[in-house]
């Protein structure tokens, strides 16, 4: 990198270590260190919602997605605005007006310890391994750039977020995440204006979108009703409607959020400010990644984007053949592009279907070097989607821009770690130290152990990273992770705030029973994984409304 460019990255990561410490004066009660005093304007509650979401996967896997696979991601989204609604008239005012510190600290009031203990933990480990993942991502820039092996970008991203969140607390972390939606939002602009401009002479947006529709990138919504599919509009609809209810609704890190506000109106403008925002933010994000396909149509890119997993196999035989193969292709892609881009009238048409058997066949080369790197390797996992954005900026941005894009990327994962972490101490102290170990102390021992469980989680997030970058798409990845408990997780919760006459047995084995469920499908089935947030929370609700009509019937013997 230009010495630029290390200036402004080492200039953010000074200023937003030391302005989350600054911000700890704030944090010496507990009610302070976990709810800011319950405080914050709606905007700046609504911006660190959608920082909490916007983490690196976001940026690195989202633009990966783009390119690999179009705009078909934004459906996961549909479900979205209307979980929203739902949740300012249900969730946020009951939460508030309840005083608690954590979501699962209700469950205990209206059911039992047992039932608040399980759920909780079940969000902690959930929580923790989506954190992992988190801390990932940005390893992925930094080993890039800095050539550093994949444990130590690891240790530098994930524990110096861990130092600010310890000492911080929700204050903290709440503050820095509106400047660092700030410095993204800028950084996004800046890096669809470069890639455009470096388009060839005589491409403009539209037919650069003609391009990538030609190519099945532009593609938005997908009305086929499949179960095995992920991105269709009913997938979007139904599974993200329950993901994101229970993601928004019963998730300490977001719940965390809105109980952070000033009042229930003020908790509601902000959940409605993401459910408006969102949608549009991720259309842009994958339409940068769509751009970045564009792109490579008239520059060539590399046949494997994971420089490590190149290398493994640039040297044999079939590779380079392979390799050689490539090269040619492109030169027929390209010009087939060009062609394309260019004609009018009738000869559009057959330049797009010349255009198309080009890539087809450029896909198809790429396709047997993956399996080359698959034999070669001795494995059957492989995925280059999350280098494809940050080989893109650290080869093709100017000086200046690669520092600013790759501090935006640190922005977006230190706000969604710091969130994670924040969340994961809030729940272990009040559901389980302070319930369990030490149920009186004043509020500087409780502080303290705070400190010590994000520091602890912060470890933890650091370990999963390792194993997390070579499960496939991150943005996928931490998705799967969270849809294996939340849907689960809400069938508790509708049970506690819907039903009356749920029982504390139902509602514990009811969880039990929909993390069964999901097990079983998961393990059994090609469902997608969207589809299992309606299974568990479904399962949870069935059986846990058997259960407590006989303990009823039990309990009137």
């Amino acid at each position: 990198m230009h010495w630029l460019d290390w200036a402004i990255v080492a200039a953010y990561l000074i200023y937003i270590v030391y302005d989350g410490l600054r911000l700890t004066k704030k944090s010496n009660e507990v009610e302070g260190y976990f709810l800011a005093n319950r405080s914050l304007p709606w905007w700046a509650v609504g911006l660190s919602v959608m920082a909490t979401q916007l983490s690196a996967i976001t940026l690195v896997g989202t633009t990966g997605q783009g390119y690999a696979d179009g705009m078909r991601f934004v459906q996961f989204y549909f479900g979205l605005p209307l979980a929203m609604v739902i949740l300012c008239v249900t969730a946020v005012p009951f939460f508030y007006r309840a005083k608690v510190y954590t979501a699962y600290e209700y469950l205990e009031r209206r059911f039992d310890s047992k039932t608040r203990s399980l759920t909780s933990f079940f969000f902690l480990i959930s929580r923790g391994l989506s954190c992992g993942v988190i801390v990932a991502a940005p390893s992925v820039v930094l080993s890039l750039v800095l050539g550093w092996n994949e444990l130590t970008t690891i240790l530098v991203m994930g524990l110096t977020t861990t130092i600010y969140t310890m000492f911080g607390g929700v204050q903290a972390v709440a503050w820095t995440d509106v400047k660092q939606m700030v410095l993204i939002f800028f950084a996004l602009g800046i890096m669809l204006f470069i890639i455009i401009g470096q388009f060839p002479a005589g491409v403009s947006v539209s037919e650069a979108m003609d391009l990538a529709g030609a190519a099945g990138r532009m593609k938005t919504v997908d009305t086929s009703f499949n179960l095995n599919e992920t991105y269709t509009l009913w997938s979007g609809l139904i599974g993200g409607l329950f993901l994101m209810l229970s993601y928004f609704g019963c998730d300490q890190s977001q719940v965390q959020r809105f109980l952070t506000a000033k009042s229930v109106s003020e908790g509601r403008t902000s959940l409605l400010m993401s459910a408006f925002i969102k949608i549009p933010m991720q259309l842009l994000i994958l339409f940068i990644g769509v751009m970045v396909f564009v792109f490579y149509q008239f520059v060539q890119p590399p046949l494997i984007f994971k420089a490590d997993d190149r290398a493994k196999v640039a040297n044999t035989a079939e590779y380079v053949k392979l390799n050689a193969q490539f090269d040619l292709a492109f030169l027929a892609r390209q010009q087939a592009a060009t062609s394309f881009a260019n004609s009018e009238g009738n000869a559009k048409e057959a330049a797009k279907q010349e255009y198309i058997e080009a890539n087809k066949a450029m896909t198809g080369i790429r396709n047997e070097a993956i399996a080359e790197f698959k034999r070669e390797a001795k494995t059957d996992k492989f995925n280059d989607t999350n280098y494809v954005f940050p080989t893109f900026v650290t080869t093709y941005a100017p000086a200046g821009i690669v520092g600013l894009i790759i501090a935006a990327i640190f922005a977006a994962a230190m706000s969604s770690i710091s969130a994670e972490l924040a969340s994961l101490s809030t729940a272990t102290v009040i559901d389980f130290y302070r319930r369990h170990f030490k149920k009186e102390a004043p509020d500087a021992h409780y502080l303290f152990v705070s400190k010590i469980a994000t520091g602890c989680w912060g470890i933890f997030a650091c370990i999963v990273a390792v194993y997390a970058g070579r499960l496939g798409s991150l943005i996928e990845v931490v998705n799967k992770f969270g849809s294996y408990f939340y849907g689960s997780i809400l069938g508790v919760f509708v049970l506690a705030i819907a039903t009356k006459r749920a029982t504390g047995n139902g509602a514990f084995f009811g969880l039990l029973a929909g993390m069964g469920a999901v097990a079983v499908v998961g393990n059994t089935t090609k469902i997608s994984f969207l589809w299992y947030n309606v299974v568990g929370c479904v399962a949870a609700v069935i059986v846990g409304m058997a259960i407590s009509l006989f303990d009823r019937k039990e309990k009137s013997l």
